[in-house]
């Protein structure tokens, strides 16, 4: 399969589908596609997957695309980032945060799997729910900011803040680790635990977190205000006064 990612942290990731070739995307993913690809809903993997996917957050439908013949489909992602493939076999699964990923080719599979560890589920930040790439193929994950990747050797490990993680290798072990000492739980302005993953296998990380940006744009929102006023005379008062 053909692909090409164009700009920089708002970016776009194009696929070039020969006849018979199938991709499939998130729901609302989708941004442009040549006129003779077929899109069509549907619930990859039966029922009980589909199921799965609404329980943890995600759509009940996924979007699969077709063309017969040469065709285009491109796709982003929610909110400002970058797009990374990722190449999946049997012997390199993937584990994704949740709404990491992005579209795949037909051969890879997606499914949700679940935190092992208590750690994992209560203090993780991001929920006991995960995404799992399995299968042969690429698929493809954004995330905000821009992507780190580290590849660990064995027994080499490396802790992280935990929104920053995005993914891991099958192999990569992973728990949640509180931070020690008291003057820098309540004073370090990074929380209260951190991700510990530990190698063999390949970690991506992400520089921003949607929830960083949110707060960091938050200030300078505008917000409805109020004035207890009502009526004519309440309007009059508001617009003369600034309001």
């Amino acid at each position: 399969m053909n692909y090409k990612i164009t700009g920089d942290n708002l970016q776009v990731v194009t696929i070039e589908l020969d006849k018979n070739d199938k991709v499939y995307a998130e729901a609302g993913s989708l941004v442009y596609m040549s006129p003779n690809v077929k899109m069509e809903a549907k619930a990859r993997g039966g029922l009980l997957k589909a199921i799965g996917r609404k329980f943890a957050g995600e759509t009940f439908f996924l979007t699969e695309f077709t063309s017969n013949g040469k065709g285009l489909v491109g796709f982003a992602g929610n909110a400002p980032g970058t797009i990374l493939p990722l190449e999946i076999d049997k012997n390199k699964g993937f584990i994704v945060q949740k709404d990491a990923f992005l579209c795949a080719e037909d051969g890879v599979e997606l499914s949700i799997t679940f935190q092992r560890r208590l750690g994992s589920i209560f203090f993780g930040g991001e929920g006991f729910i995960l995404e799992r790439l399995s299968g042969k193929g690429i698929a493809f994950v954004h995330a905000c900011g821009d992507f780190i990747e580290m590849d660990l050797k064995e027994g080499e490990s490396i802790k992280v803040d935990t929104g920053s993680v995005v993914g891991w290798e099958e192999s990569v072990d992973y728990d949640i680790q509180r931070v020690k000492g008291i003057k820098t739980i309540f004073f370090g302005g990074e929380g209260l635990f951190l991700t510990h993953l530990k190698g063999p296998g390949k970690v991506i990380l992400q520089s921003m977190t949607l929830h960083n940006l949110a707060m960091a744009l938050a200030p300078f929102l505008p917000r409805q205000q109020t004035s207890g006023r009502s009526g004519i005379v309440g309007t009059f008062l508001d617009e003369t006064l600034g309001r």
